[in-house]
């Protein structure tokens, strides 16, 4: 019997490893840019909520406290401009990824079916077709694919890597598409507030499902909104007929988030004010990067939402890394997120503002 691993392509971060050392030798120091992962602090309200609640002996619910539901539910409904969210539109899951990596699985998914994810793309889509043995398929434009057993379809808008946001109407055409041909439209909105040069809108709000929203589940992280990468604290919301299944399953597999976590995303998503300030620190690292890396002769690409600049210099991407690297500045490869990306770096933001400066110094 073949390992589950063996379905699995090689850990592309493992690939980075000699880059790193080559960036870390620098005198200066590493700045890296390459793991988009959060580096300001907890905000305090919710670090103090956490606390509150560290005295949890007790099991938590796989769907969340009925305070967590309706934190949920109102933010959908204020954020996304939805309508008419009820508790049954909404779930906890621990962290975004899990729920990626192992959706076509607990949907049912195997041989034979197919799920289609863009051509530019977080590598963990295609990780869930595989863990579930279906076949996966890329595209630029959904529409355009063959419906037949297409059974699931990822939206990423803002797009990690390349920031790309969909339009409104975009969204309402690739929705009524789906619905045609019933396919199960999930829309990963993780960079939804992260909009620098467009404003992202949701496959939730009414100019896009048509106040429906059958067949689409929209897919939310407080890990980069509210820095709790480390928390595990994502959510769906949409069709209720899709939670309440993914409801039982999870209950079966304990896929439960912690009790004190729970009330750390109330906490999170009653107050905006964090979320701004988060913004202008973001606003201000991407300035700075931005400019420098066009000095430095880049070219960027969309980076109009999200936490990364998709930046090239029209050379092969593992060339500009190691010329990075030199500079003692770690990116990650464009060829991580698809055969696409093979002349351009994600360049990410989420490093401190002296990192920040270093690197810009560096580059200049």
């Amino acid at each position: 019997m073949s390992a589950v691993s063996d379905r699995l392509p090689v850990f592309p971060w493992d690939k980075l490893e000699p880059f790193k050392a080559t960036a870390a030798a620098h005198p200066g120091g590493i700045v890296d840019l390459s793991v988009g992962t959060p580096v300001d602090p907890v905000p305090e309200l919710i670090q103090k909520a956490l606390v509150a609640a560290a005295d949890s002996p007790g099991y938590p619910t796989v769907w969340g406290t009925p305070e967590l539901r309706d934190a949920l539910t109102g933010w959908v409904e204020r954020r996304l401009g939805a309508r008419d969210i009820t508790h049954q539109h909404v779930l906890p899951i621990v962290g975004s990824k899990e729920l990626v990596a192992w959706l076509p699985t607990q949907l049912g998914l195997g041989p034979g079916d197919k799920v289609a994810y863009p051509r530019l793309a977080y590598p963990t889509y295609e990780v869930g077709a595989r863990l579930a043995r279906a076949d996966h398929v890329v595209y630029d434009d959904p529409t355009e694919l063959d419906p037949t057993d297409l059974k699931l379809l990822w939206l990423n808008s803002p797009s990690n890597p390349t920031g790309r946001v969909l339009s409104a109407p975009e969204l309402a055409r690739i929705v009524a598409w789906a619905r045609e041909h019933d396919i199960l439209v999930f829309s990963d909105e993780c960079y939804l507030e992260l909009g620098w040069e467009a404003d992202p809108v949701s496959v939730l709000h009414p100019d896009v499902c048509g106040g429906s929203y059958e067949g689409i589940v929209s897919v939310h992280s407080l890990s980069k909104r509210s820095n709790l990468a480390g928390y595990r604290a994502a959510f769906l919301a949409g069709d209720p007929a899709v939670l309440g299944d993914l409801l039982q399953i999870r209950k079966h597999g304990g896929m439960m988030t912690s009790a004190p976590t729970q009330a750390a995303v109330v906490a999170a998503l009653g107050d905006d004010v964090h979320v701004r300030e988060q913004r202008e620190r973001y606003a201000a690292r991407r300035t700075a990067l931005r400019e420098a890396l066009l000095r430095h002769g880049f070219r960027i690409e969309h980076s109009e939402a999200s936490l990364y600049l998709w930046a090239t210099r029209g050379e092969s991407c593992w060339d500009t890394v190691a010329h990075l690297a030199e500079l003692g500045i770690l990116v990650a490869p464009g060829d991580f997120y698809g055969e696409a990306g093979e002349n351009f770096v994600r360049v990410a933001l989420t490093a401190t503002d002296e990192r920040v400066a270093a690197a810009v110094e560096r580059l200049g």
